[in-house]
């Protein structure tokens, strides 16, 4: 078991750095989780909506004020366009891919993605949001890019 132990740390922290990211953002997703939750149970208590198996999404969005809303809706936007990072990184990784430029790529990715996810949640400053948005589109696009040049 101990060296079991022994080798995934240095997989980890050598052999595979894009897992680092990769799991890092995994748990800024569940920060996130935690964060909706915070805000929106006791905002459904406080505005009488009940959790009741025909609660649609349109009608807790009608039914709660915006803010209490955006961490949901980032939480959401956390399991769309971060699948494709999660996909690059698993696959750069199998390749065996580990230079220095690759791995500040995305860390850069994850860094930007939560810097969104707190301006989403927060006070919600739409073009800021898109800026960040728009910047960790970019990177993703040539950590895809390397994903490509090194698999064809």
């Amino acid at each position: 078991m101990s060296s079991f132990l022994n080798n995934s740390a240095n997989l980890a922290g050598t052999a595979a750095p894009l897992l680092k990211p990769l799991t890092t953002l995994g748990l800024w997703s569940i920060v996130m989780e935690v964060w909706m939750y915070t805000l929106r149970i006791p905002a459904m208590e406080k505005y009488n909506v009940k959790p009741v198996p025909t609660l649609s999404a349109a009608t807790l969005e009608k039914s709660l004020p915006a803010h209490v809303q955006w961490p949901a809706q980032n939480y959401n936007h956390l399991h769309e366009q971060p699948t494709y990072f999660i996909a690059a990184m698993l696959t750069l990784t199998l390749l065996g891919v580990r230079d220095q430029a690759t791995v500040n790529a995305a860390w850069a990715y994850v860094g930007l993605r939560m810097a969104h996810s707190v301006v989403h949640g927060s006070k919600n400053v739409i073009m800021v949001r898109f800026s960040l948005f728009a910047a960790s589109s970019a990177v993703l696009a040539g950590l895809i890019g390397r994903t490509a040049w090194v698999l064809f």
